[in-house]
């Protein structure tokens, strides 16, 4: 099964109304990079055990490990979770910047230091998680 069969079928997994929500933040991230890498992450280690939720990733860059390592990577995030969506913005600097610049704007969102996350699409405004996204895909970034 290629990456786009794998998005597909793990966005048409969710119950409603996540599925819907998630299939509209897809098509949002896949527009803001049209030709940008797609990824899926089944959320399993190389043993096939379970260490994460699965997540569709969006755009590609390089982390830079101190040891002088590196590892290719997604730029953005969309996970499904217990509670409702994270939408993760990789490789920021400033740990503070999302809560920071995008936090009060949000609605009724957690943000961290690279997470966004929220209950529905309808909870949030998009128009300012497009923001983040866009910053996610275009701003400051660690490679």
């Amino acid at each position: 099964m290629n990456v786009k069969e794998q998005i597909k079928n793990y966005i048409a997994a969710q119950p409603e109304p996540k599925r819907s929500d998630m299939q509209e933040l897809h098509k949002l991230i896949v527009n803001r990079l049209p030709t940008g890498k797609l990824w899926f992450l089944d959320g399993k280690d190389s043993n096939g055990k379970i260490v994460s939720n699965p997540n569709i990733g969006y755009g590609s860059y390089t982390i830079h490990y101190a040891e002088g390592t590196t590892k290719d990577f997604y730029q953005v995030g969309l996970s499904a979770n217990s509670s409702g969506i994270s939408v993760y913005i990789m490789g920021i600097k400033d740990k503070t910047y999302l809560s920071r610049t995008y936090g009060n704007k949000l609605g009724k969102a957690t943000v961290t230091g690279y997470c966004i996350k929220f209950k529905t699409v309808k909870d949030i405004d998009i128009a300012i998680l497009e923001d983040a996204i866009r910053y996610g895909f275009e701003g400051n970034m660690i490679s």
